[in-house]
């Protein structure tokens, strides 16, 4: 009798650890969100301004369009290194183009982007290269790509339509947060919406069973890694437009990092299968009112850091100790 009630004792603690796990991966970057407004709230002057407020979000846009294209690959169990050199290429071309009008050349800078998530989709999809191998060899050549084209100098930008992409506003919204609540009203319809969004989180759950059920499996990679560098040059454009020049040094620089980071804290798994969308906006607000807050209460780059790297290691261990459940 005393070892039947152990196991029901057990067995109840066991699902009580299960069902706390898995509200902390579904729910835990929310909670920490509000948590640290909470704190700066109480603890922070002028935290609650209207311009303060304004800046927090403009800074995290870029991230945020980043890290939903990362999102989206790291849904297929894959990843993209390449999306800081994006950043730094579009750049470079919107400079090389500026003979165009705004728009047009805003274009060839998002199609460029959307190319080289081709190649990486293509040599991913159709050779069968590791994602992080395929995409790393960009991460490389589209920075010196960019450096190339702009010999060293940092070219102005003046087309007030390119401009306008952070500059401008509606009704007091500054421009590059509208620009980013586009991309992410877009990453949400795909996923949840579209017979596209379904597909990648099959092929990420198990690609072998997706091929055999006939999900079209490479041309669903090939458009997943168009999305990411599509993405990423429509941060690039945000960049420059924000800075008014193309840096094909600083732009985009360590990107791929911030947005991994969103993702995984963001609660999706880079075993794929899953994207949180909301959660990935949510861990990249998360992110930037941490090192905000860090700096404001004095905190030293490397305490910054280390915290942010603490962060990353709770969410790692929750999602490892989710799959081995």
């Amino acid at each position: 009798m005393a070892s039947a009630v152990a196991t029901v004792v057990d067995r109840a603690s066991h699902i009580d650890r299960a069902s706390a796990l898995r509200w902390t991966r579904d729910n835990g970057v929310y909670a920490a969100l509000v948590l640290i407004i909470v704190y700066n709230v109480i603890f922070t002057p002028r935290f609650v301004t209207p311009e303060n407020l304004n800046v927090q979000l403009v800074l995290v846009t870029r991230v945020i369009v980043v890290a939903l294209g990362m999102a989206l690959v790291i849904g297929t169990a894959g990843i993209d290194l390449s999306v800081g050199a994006v950043m730094a290429l579009s750049g470079a071309i919107l400079v090389q183009v500026s003979g165009l009008t705004g728009i047009a050349a805003i274009a060839v800078a998002l199609g460029v982007g959307a190319l080289v998530g081709l190649m990486n989709g293509f040599l991913v999809g159709y050779v069968g290269i590791q994602p992080i191998v395929a995409t790393l060899a960009f991460l490389f050549a589209g920075r010196s790509l960019a450096q190339l084209m702009l010999s060293g100098k940092n070219p102005s930008i003046r087309d007030s339509t390119i401009l306008g992409v952070s500059s401008g506003s509606v009704l007091g919204v500054k421009g590059s947060i509208i620009a980013a609540a586009v991309v992410v009203a877009l990453a949400v319809f795909i996923v949840r919406r579209t017979s596209f969004g379904r597909q990648l989180l099959a092929v990420g759950d198990n690609a072998r069973a997706s091929y055999l059920s006939g999900v079209p499996v490479r041309r669903t990679l090939i458009g997943v890694y168009i999305l990411s560098g599509l993405f990423a040059a429509w941060a690039g454009v945000m960049d420059t437009a924000s800075i008014t020049s193309a840096n094909a040094l600083s732009s985009g620089l360590n990107y791929e990092l911030f947005a991994i980071t969103a993702v995984v804290v963001g609660g999706t798994p880079l075993t794929g299968g899953r994207v949180r969308v909301m959660g990935t906006v949510a861990a990249a607000i998360l992110m930037q009112l941490l090192r905000s807050t860090l700096i404001f209460h004095s905190a030293t780059d490397a305490v910054s850091q280390m915290v942010t790297a603490v962060v990353i290691v709770g969410a790692v261990y929750i999602q490892r100790t989710k799959a081995r459940a």
